[in-house]
C-alpha cells in the first residue's frame, strides 16, 4: 500500500528528471546549432576563398620571365640577324640590336628561295596530315577505347609498337614506291605516307577512354543511331579538345618537317619551306642575314596562326581539362 510520503517522493523525482531531460535537449540543441553555425561559417570562408583571385609571389614572376625570355630569344635573334649584313654578323661581339637592312633580306629570300610557293605548298600539306591525322586517328582511337572486335589488344600493340622503328628505314622502301607511282616531287609524296600517326592513334585512344562515357554510346545506340552518326553526334563533340591539341601538334611538325619532303622534292619544282631554305645556304659563301630571312619568313605564318587561333586552341585543352 502506497503512502502519502513515497508518492510525494515519487513525483518529485519525476520532476526532476523531467527537467533534467528538458535541459539536456536544450543542450543538445544548442550544441548542433554552434557546431552549424561554425560549419556554415567554414563553408563561407571556404567559398570567400575559392572566388579570390590568386596572385604569384615575386620567385614565381621572376621564374615567369626567365622562362618567357629564354624562349623569345631565338625568335628575336632571328629578326637581329635578318636585319643586319654577313660581316657585321662575323664581328665579335654580335648585334643585339636590329639593323636597317631587315625588308631588303626578306626581299632577296622572297626571290631566290620562292618563298611564295613554298609557304602555298606547305600549308597545303601541313594543313591536309593535320586533317587526316585528327580524322583517322580519332577514328582509331574510338575504335580501339570502345568497341569490341577480336585481337584488339594485340593490334593496339603493334600500332604501339610502330613508333619504335626509325623513320630512317622506311626511306628506301618509300621512295622506291613513289617512284613506281610516278609521284616523286609532287605533294601527294609528302602527304599520303603521314596521313595517320601512331602517336595519334595512341592520344586519342586514353583520351576517349575517360572522356566519352560508354553510357552515352548505348543510348545512342537505343536510339536507332548509327555508327557514323555515333562517331558524329557523340564521339567527335567529346574528343573536340584532343582533336584541337593534335591539329595544333601534327600541323607545327608537318609545317617544320624536313628529312622525308628534301629527299622527295626538289627546290625548283614543289617545295616546301623547308627544303626552299636549302637553297638560300648554297654558295661559295653563303650569306647568313639572307638565310636568318628565310627563316624569318618561315615563321611568321605559325606565330599568326598561332595569335589567331591560340585562344580557341587554349580554350579546348582547359575544356578537356575540366571535363576529364
Amino acid at each position: 500500500m502506497t503512502t502519502p510520503l513515497s508518492a510525494k517522493r515519487a513525483k518529485g523525482r519525476a520532476g526532476r528528471a523531467d527537467r533534467a531531460g528538458q535541459a539536456g535537449q536544450a543542450g543538445q540543441a544548442g550544441d548542433t546549432g554552434r557546431t552549424g553555425g561554425a560549419g556554415g561559417a567554414r563553408g563561407a570562408r571556404g567559398a570567400e576563398r575559392a572566388g579570390r583571385q590568386l596572385h604569384g609571389g615575386r620567385i614565381t614572376y621572376a621564374v615567369l620571365i626567365v622562362f618567357t625570355v629564354g624562349s623569345l630569344f631565338p625568335l628575336v635573334w632571328t629578326a637581329v640577324a635578318a636585319s643586319r649584313n654577313s660581316s657585321r654578323l662575323a664581328q665579335t661581339p654580335p648585334p643585339f640590336w636590329f639593323g636597317s637592312n631587315l625588308f631588303r633580306n626578306l626581299e632577296i629570300a622572297w626571290t631566290d628561295a620562292n618563298m611564295g610557293t613554298a609557304l602555298l605548298n606547305t600549308t597545303i600539306v601541313a594543313g591536309s596530315i593535320a586533317a587526316g591525322t585528327v580524322l583517322f586517328s580519332t577514328l582509331a582511337g574510338f575504335a580501339f577505347a570502345k568497341l569490341r572486335f577480336r585481337f584488339k589488344n594485340l593490334l593496339l600493340l603493334l600500332v604501339i609498337g610502330t613508333m619504335m622503328v626509325p623513320p630512317q628505314l622506311s626511306v628506301v622502301p618509300l621512295y622506291m614506291l613513289i617512284a613506281e607511282l610516278s609521284w616523286t616531287d609532287q605533294l601527294q609524296s609528302v602527304i599520303l605516307p603521314t596521313l595517320v600517326s601512331a602517336f595519334g592513334v595512341f592520344f586519342m585512344r586514353q583520351y576517349l577512354i575517360e572522356a566519352l562515357p560508354t553510357e552515352l554510346i548505348e543510348a545512342a545506340r537505343v536510339d536507332g543511331a548509327s555508327s557514323w552518326r555515333v562517331v558524329w553526334h557523340v564521339v567527335f563533340p567529346a574528343a573536340r579538345p584532343a582533336m584541337a591539341v593534335l591539329g595544333m601538334l601534327t600541323f607545327v611538325m608537318a609545317w617544320n618537317d624536313f628529312f622525308w619532303p628534301i629527299i622527295a622534292l626538289t627546290q625548283n619544282g614543289n617545295p616546301t619551306v623547308q627544303v626552299a631554305l636549302t637553297g638560300l645556304g648554297r654558295g661559295y659563301i653563303p650569306d647568313q642575314s639572307v638565310i636568318m630571312a628565310g627563316a624569318l619568313l618561315g615563321t611568321l605564318p605559325l606565330l599568326i596562326a598561332f595569335v589567331v587561333f591560340g585562344k580557341h586552341i587554349v580554350g579546348g585543352i582547359m575544356q578537356g581539362a575540366v571535363k576529364g
